[in-house]
């Protein structure tokens, strides 16, 4: 069960598990997006995963189509963006993306766990490089992430005597179609603040980097072998320049607040307060 699978790195982790001989569910929110999924071997399954009732009708979907066959895993895969100044970010959007990337995990497993457990599966959750370290700017998706973490490390632990692992999968910048509602974030309701061309020059930087990103092939092997490996990892940090990438979750987090402040402060004219 792959939530999360009508674009991005969910369809490709459906398409990929498909393609390996597994009868895969995909979750999607829209009719629209259940065409190409089913073209590719994937069994599309509406569901949202901020609605109780349609995760219901989802669980007994998946119930009837197994027939009695074991569910091998749940991917946690369901995930939307969000970016702006904590100073001044709307608290209805940042419920909104709690709800979405780390209520709405919760809720998935919850109501898929008994199927879990009866199999002795397995629970991938898709958190993100911004599970471990928050840029500016990426505070509401970073404390989502930063959530799933927790989840995970608590429903692993809860789970060790029934058998159920719990693995994350922390990837970094890859192109997928996730770029394109950044590109598409209206960044006018920050106009005339200190933080507008900041912002600006932050989200082009972000941009550049998804441009020379390379598809999540990577992160999509991460999650098979986190599916069958005899003992996989806990947790998987998945970037596309290895090491490279890694540097600014180990350096010490004054050197990183100077080195941010320099890129994207510098020249930066501030209002008088």
């Amino acid at each position: 069960m792959v939530t999360g699978a009508s674009t991005g790195i969910g369809a490709a982790i459906a398409r990929d598990l498909a393609g390996r001989g597994f009868r895969v569910f995909g979750t999607v929110r829209r009719a629209e997006d259940q065409v190409a999924l089913t073209r590719d071997g994937v069994t599309a399954v509406r569901m949202d995963v901020t609605d109780a009732a349609s995760i219901t009708r989802a669980r007994e979907q998946v119930e009837r189509a197994l027939a009695g066959t074991p569910l091998a895993g749940l991917v946690n895969n369901a995930g939307i963006p969000a970016a702006g100044p904590l100073e001044l970010f709307p608290l209805d959007e940042l419920r909104q993306v709690l709800e979405v990337n780390l209520i709405g995990a919760v809720a998935v497993t919850q109501a898929f766990l008994p199927l879990l457990k009866a199999s002795r599966g397995r629970i991938v959750n898709m958190s993100s490089v911004a599970g471990r370290g928050a840029l500016p700017f990426l505070g509401p998706y970073a404390a989502s992430k930063f959530g799933l973490e927790a989840v995970s490390d608590s429903l692993r632990r809860e789970l060790l005597p029934f058998g159920v692992r719990v693995i994350v999968i922390e990837p970094g910048s890859f192109k997928t179609a996730i770029w394109s509602k950044v590109e598409a974030m209206d960044l006018r309701r920050y106009a005339g603040t200190p933080y507008e061309s900041v912002l600006e020059r932050f989200r082009r930087a972000s941009l550049r980097g998804a441009e020379r990103a390379p598809p999540p092939d990577k992160v999509v092997r991460a999650v098979w072998r986190a599916l069958k490996a005899r003992r996989p990892p806990l947790r998987v940090i998945v970037t596309p320049h290895g090491w490279l990438d890694r540097i600014p979750l180990w350096i010490p987090d004054r050197w990183l607040d100077w080195l941010i402040y320099r890129f994207l402060w510098r020249g930066v004219r501030l209002p008088p307060s």
